[in-house]
This record gives structure tokens, sequence and C-alpha cells, in this order.
């Protein structure tokens, strides 16, 4: 394969990633806002982009995007032993058992659809790993993995799966009739700058200085399973 050919390979494989077409359950996920929307905690796009911005400030950013970098570097090393370790910290760093359950849901059904696509050692031995329970499989350390298999850099790896998370919520926000498809893009538009910043913040983090501090959207996520009708797994 010739360098342009590699070049549009690797740019290919960011964009499958970073689609919500790709069948990894991230879109069954609603973070805290269905609970926040029923409850009334949340009315407007204004609302959601101030939800945004903190589970970008003070969560996703700095918890698994840091975990998710970490996991590319060792990944990227053949490190699978820090790998797991990486899996090992975010498991124990992640509090409520809810979101534990719903990131080792939404990681293992990644892991179990790259390990088909791609062929690649180490995603075939994280699958192994994960029928006998050696690894959590919590989504954003298989994230990681799987785009290093795919051949993509760590800023792309990481851009692409904030992306999917920002995307996710906004398709998660449109399901709500918190607002509608044209908004939506424009506001994705105006978090570009925000997802940037989250990126570059997270990857000067080491793994002992990840944090999670998002108490309402905690307390939020945990009544989840107390809706008389829910749209979304949490």
């Amino acid at each position: 394969m010739n360098q342009s050919s590699s070049i549009i390979s690797r740019k290919l494989a960011l964009m499958q990633l970073a689609d919500s077409f790709f069948p990894s359950g991230s879109f069954t996920l609603s973070h805290g806002l269905e609970s926040l929307v029923q409850t009334q905690q949340l009315r407007s796009p204004q609302d959601l982009v101030i939800f945004l911005q903190l589970l970008l400030r003070h969560k996703v950013g700095t918890s698994d995007v840091v975990a998710l970098i970490h996991a590319y570097r060792r990944s990227a090393k053949n490190d699978l032993e820090a790998v797991r370790q990486v899996d090992n910290i975010l498991f124990a760093q992640t509090v409520i058992a809810k979101i534990r359950e719903t990131q080792r849901k939404s990681g293992r059904a990644l892991l179990m659809v790259a390990n088909s696509t791609w062929q690649d050692e180490q995603l075939q031995i994280l699958a192994r790993d994960a029928a006998t329970g050696k690894i959590h499989c919590l989504h954003p350390v298989i994230f990681a993995v799987v785009a290093r298999a795919a051949d993509l850099a760590e800023e792309d790896t990481a851009i692409a799966f904030l992306h999917n998370f920002v995307t996710s919520l906004l398709g998660a926000a449109i399901r709500l009739s918190i607002l509608g498809h044209r908004q939506a893009q424009q506001l994705l538009l105006k978090l570009a700058p925000e997802i940037a910043k989250t990126y570059h913040t997270a990857k000067s983090m080491s793994l002992e200085e990840m944090y999670s501090c998002t108490p309402s959207i905690d307390i939020a996520q945990m009544q989840h399973r107390k809706l008389s009708s829910r749209l979304f797994a949490s």
C-alpha cells in the first residue's frame, strides 16, 4: 500500500469509529440526560450545552479520555498487561455501579465487532481475556486498542472518541425533544473548540491525576432506573 492509500485508509477508519453507525452500543446511553429531562432540570439547548461542558471538563475529559490515551500508548508499545492495569484503574475510579455496567457492556460490544473487523493479535487476546474475566473491558480502554489496531494516531483516537460521545448525546437530546436536528449540528460545531481543549488537557494528565466531579449528573444517573419510562440504558 502506497503512502496516499495508507492515509486514506486511516481517514476512513477514523470516520468508521467516530460514526454512530458503528455498533458499540453507545447510542443506548444518555449519561443521566434522560433523568434530568424527565425531572425538568434540563429544559433547553442552553442547558444541554452546560451539561455537555460539565461532562467534558469534569468527568469524561478527566477520566475516560485520560484512560483512553494511556491505554493507547500502552497498546502502541504492545504492553497488554499495562492496558489491563489502565482498565482496572478506570474501573476503580468509576464509583457508580450502573456506569461501570454500561461501560463494560459497550466495551465488550465494541471488542466483539472490532475483533471480527480488524485482524489484530491484541484484539484477539483481549477477547479471550474478556471471556475469562481477566479484563473488565471498559469502553474507553477497548476503544483505544481498537483505534491502534486501525492504525489511528493518538490524537485522532481521542477526537474520534469525543466526537462519538458528543454526537451520541446530541442524538439522545433529539429523541428527548430538547432540540432539533439543525440545532444539533449547530451545537456540534459550537462545541468543537471544547472537544479540542478536552483532548489537550487529558493528554497531559497522568493516571494518578484522573478525577470525576459532576455530583448532580451522577445523582441523575443513579436515579435513572427509577424513571417510570425509559428510552436509554443510563
